[in-house]
């Protein structure tokens, strides 16, 4: 009912009484979109779930709270301003929020729940602190470690005797009965690293850690990394009163990565003992997990090409190993964190494209598969959980509709796998979050969204059905949206055929008080790398509601190399980046020509990182379709981006040479005759700064005019409101200027 109550205020004729929809609201406190909490996590023993919440009058500053499922009471347990008034971090830190894109955010901005679920480890301002949920507020707090040193990664080992962390580029125990500290290695600094992700480990392959606890506490797993051999990219980092000069070890296309070993340590001892990790170095260790009696190790190893990636089980007492599967393409391989070992068979469960489609397979410790969990002309997005007693699997997919996602339930025993049984209610966004460590399903939250309902989170049931809100968040006449709703413009879902038929999924939003008889300018948003879908049914991004509101027709496409889709739709981009998708964007902008409504001459195109690619390859190859372009953050030479992410989709540079070449923004800026606005923030360490030189210096020389904004001490990201409000403002001013004066 309160659905329907949605949709039906929403079609309200506009009485004239609603605020304007700005872009400095949008990145004003309190956040437009509601209370959404971040970092939900279900304690080990289902009870309670915990979350990170931002505040009325600051969004950003995240406090820790929990929410007991059965008295249904809310309680804030850190404050984190009380506790740490300023907050200075270290480089490392910072380094690692932007690598999880979260460096907007302060305060507490992860934990740990302790396997007992009682206490809560998190990090604040550089000190370690172990919260006790069942204490009295003024013993609860208990201090584990100061900030002298970045204390990185904590973790509460799985049997709850230890706290560990990475300090000064070495791993450490305390252990909490004694509350003895011990480190594990010394030799760390440097070059050298110990139990850390690598930066490319960090930012292409979802790696956020570089340790991992045997189930029983006897023993860790960690990476240890030497990066004597990446070269250094020495930049400098303008900021608004220095400049630093920065030597960072950046592994471009074509260089030297890391060398990796993988070791085991027991909490009390410091002698490692060292895995084979096979007879080619040149290798990326992107995963590892122990199996639940502790007496194996599995590391997934993935080739520098990309196109093999080997599981591996090693016994943890002789070091013998075993190879259990192995992935093979002819293009790449996609990762994942699928990998789930069996309590009650000798037997594992694991993802695989080997069909066409990425779909769930129970496998023998023997590395024979038994039979598919899962089938179809569908995606599989994640493992969610597992519960053996119930001979259930939980995951989340797109078997409904590309552009949503849903929870599933499928039979452990392989039966049926085409047809799972959905137990997400609602069409639209569902991202679930189960207990991981609990033997059984109890519960599992669910935060969910469509195009006209903000992110709402809920406690539900294994069949789905609602036991509890954690936040309502009801677009009501107390919601922080709620003097914009009258003029809330919500998507509308179709697909388009490409040049070659191949089915194109898009969003389409209209400006209020649509009028057909009229001719409208086009905004249109790109991403169009792989890894990311942009057309999704969910609660609209905040600024294409704004340029819809401003009078644009808002346009989003799914090209080809676009992320849950199956392996023909990605595989097309494969050693020649920029072409077939920006062919794919140009047959959506031609079919915007062809519909009456739109002002063929007044199309414009904004893109972010590879979307900023994007938009030069599409202001390059279709100024005669686009009609400007702002492009934030571009790669502009595949060449200058890290190893890891361009060489997965373009081979080694001496290897495909043509391919670079073509792939660069610079084999077409000769057609480039539409008005260009470039922004950079000036300590951007993901894409380079010198991304953007290069082309100001290439379009200087052709004496091509240009907008050109840069912002001191900005990362990749621009993370901070006043950056992302100012460069927002100037993109609209922009488009404004090049789309509707004189229309």
């Amino acid at each position: 009912m309160r659905r329907i109550c949605r949709v039906l205020f929403l079609l309200m004729p506009l009485s004239g009484m609603s605020s304007e929809l700005t872009i400095e609201r949008i990145f004003a406190d309190p956040a437009l979109s509601g209370p959404t909490p971040r970092a939900v996590k279900v304690s080990p023993d289902g009870r309670r779930v915990g979350l990170l919440r931002g505040r009325p009058t600051d969004q950003h500053q995240l406090d820790l709270w929990t929410y007991d499922v059965k008295d249904a009471s809310m309680q804030m347990r850190v404050d984190s301003k009380r506790l740490a008034p300023t907050e200075q971090l270290s480089d490392a830190e910072r380094a690692r929020r932007e690598r999880e894109r979260i460096a907007d955010f302060h305060g507490i901005v992860n934990y740990d729940w302790a396997p007992d679920s009682h206490q809560v480890l998190f990090t604040l301002n550089g000190n370690l602190y172990l919260y006790d949920l069942d204490a009295p507020a003024a013993t609860a707090l208990r201090q584990l470690a100061h900030g002298a040193q970045a204390i990185v990664d904590p973790q509460v080992s799985p049997r709850g005797r230890y706290v560990s962390f990475v300090r000064e580029q070495n791993l450490w125990v305390i252990d909490l009965n004694s509350g003895a500290e011990h480190q594990l290695t010394t030799d760390g600094g440097g070059a050298v690293h110990n139990a850390e992700a690598e930066f490319i480990a960090q930012e292409e392959m979802g790696q956020t850690s570089g340790y991992w606890w045997a189930p029983d506490d006897s023993m860790i797993a960690y990476k240890r990394f030497d990066e004597s051999g990446v070269p250094i990219a020495r930049r400098f980092e303008v900021y608004a009163e220095r400049i630093d000069v920065v030597e960072q070890r950046y592994p471009a296309a074509g260089d030297p990565n890391v060398s990796v070993k993988l070791g085991l340590v027991a909490p009390t001892a410091s002698a490692t003992r060292w895995i084979d990790l096979g007879s080619n170095a040149d290798i990326y260790l992107v995963r590892a997990d122990w199996t639940p009696d502790a007496r194996q190790l599995a590391f997934q190893r993935l080739s520098r090409d990309q196109k093999r990636l080997d599981l591996v089980l090693v016994a943890a007492d002789t070091l013998k190993e075993t190879g259990l599967v192995a992935e093979l393409s002819n293009t790449w391989i996609n990762l994942s964190d699928d990998l789930h070992f069996l309590k009650r068979q000798r037997a594992l469960i694991w993802s695989s494209e080997r069909t066409g489609s990425k779909h769930l397979y129970l496998i023998d410790l023997d590395g024979h598969v038994r039979y598919p969990l899962t089938a179809g002309a569908w995606h599989v997005d994640d493992l969610l959980a597992v519960d053996e007693p119930a001979g259930l699997l939980y995951f989340a997919a797109n078997k409904d509709a590309v552009i949503d996602a849903q929870i599933y339930t499928a039979r452990l025993d392989g039966r049926d796998p085409s047809h799972p049984n959905r137990v997400s209610q609602g069409d639209g966004w569902h991202a679930a979050q189960f207990s991981r460590q609990a033997p059984r399903v109890a519960l599992y939250v669910d935060t969910y969204s469509d195009p006209t309902t903000p992110p709402e989170v809920s406690i539900n049931a294994p069949d789905g059905h609602r036991l509890a809100w954690i936040e309502a968040n009801p677009l009501d006449s107390n919601h922080p949206y709620w003097p914009y709703h009258e003029r809330h413009v919500a998507p509308e879902f179709g697909h388009i055929q490409a040049e070659d038929g191949q089915e194109l999924e898009y969003a389409l939003m209209k400006p209020p008080r649509f009028d057909p008889s009229r001719r409208y300018p086009v905004f249109l948003p790109v991403y169009g790398g792989p890894t990311v879908q942009r057309v999704q049914r969910h609660w609209p991004d905040l600024i294409n509601e704004y340029m819809a509101q401003r009078g644009y027709i808002v346009f989003e496409l799914d090209n080809r190399g676009s992320s849950r889709r199956n392996r023909a739709f990605q595989d097309p981009i494969h050693l020649r980046l920029g072409e077939i998708e920006a062919r794919d964007q140009l047959a959506g902008a031609r079919w915007l020509q062809t519909q009456a409504w739109v002002d063929p001459k007044r199309i414009g195109v904004f893109g972010w990182s590879y979307g900023g690619y994007m938009t030069l390859m599409l202001l390059a190859k279709g100024s005669n379709v686009i009609a400007a372009g702002a492009a934030v953050a571009p790669v502009t030479d595949w060449l200058l981006y890290d190893t890891c992410y361009t060489e997965r989709y373009l081979g080694m540079p001496k290897d495909n040479s043509l391919g670079y070449r073509q792939s660069s923004v610079f084999s077409a800026l000769d057609a480039m005759t539409s008005p260009l606005f470039l922004a950079h923030g000036m300590a951007d360490d993901n894409v380079l700064f010198v991304n953007s030189t290069q082309l100001m210096s290439e379009l200087q020389r052709r004496e091509v005019q240009f907008e050109l904004m840069t912002y001191p001490g900005g990362k990749h990201g621009l993370s901070t409101p006043q950056m992302k409000t100012h460069v927002y403002s100037a993109i609209q001013r922009f488009f404004d200027t090049h789309l509707k004066a004189g229309s």
